[in-house]
């Protein structure tokens, strides 16, 4: 389903004529749940997306499975099978628009709210979230750091481990959308 609406995506932004297409050359998004007896950090730099500097729109999607770091292996096995269900929700995406008419074809670096439709766990919540952009030669560098509250995701957090897994988790991104027409 998510790769259907990436798809979709990409086919109504060449639809519409963008002459700006820049995909995902590198990336980085990592999470921290900072709960009372435990701390839990994990990354990934698998995501893939695709960003029209144009129409200032954009699609990112993230493999849950390919989160890495947390503090055991067993712990890693209860992230994907009982909290967010990789088996069954196998990405987070997020799509959307990004609300200050900016140009980002331009060199220099902006703050801009991207607003968009966040899935995770199967759960789509629409989300305005707070953005650093640098548009330089090597692309356009997009920065965030913003928080996710489980229960807005219909995540369940057993009784007897609430002591060690937060209730809001502390995302970061850092995607680096390549230079004008260069693959992947």
């Amino acid at each position: 389903m998510r790769r259907f609406l990436i798809f979709s995506f990409i086919t109504l932004v060449i639809q519409v004529g963008a002459q700006d297409l820049r995909n995902v050359q590198r990336s980085e998004v990592a999470f921290v749940s900072d709960a009372p007896m435990e701390r839990i950090t994990a990354k990934s730099s698998e995501s893939t997306g695709i960003i029209d500097a144009q129409q200032r729109t954009f699609a990112v999607q993230m493999p849950v499975r390919s989160l890495e770091g947390f503090n055991s292996p067993l712990q890693k096995e209860h992230f994907n099978e009982n909290y967010l269900e990789s088996g069954r929700f196998p990405s987070i995406t997020f799509q959307g628009r990004i609300i200050e008419s900016v140009d980002l074809t331009r060199s220099g670096n902006y703050r801009v709210r991207a607003k968009g439709e966040l899935t995770i766990h199967g759960v789509t919540r629409e989300r305005i979230i707070e953005c650093a952009c640098v548009t330089a030669p090597d692309g356009i560098r997009v920065t965030s750091l913003f928080h996710v509250l489980l229960e807005d995701h219909a995540i369940r957090v057993p009784r007897v481990v609430q002591q060690k897994v937060a209730t809001q988790v502390e995302v970061r991104i850092d995607l680096l959308f390549g230079p004008k027409n260069k693959p992947r």
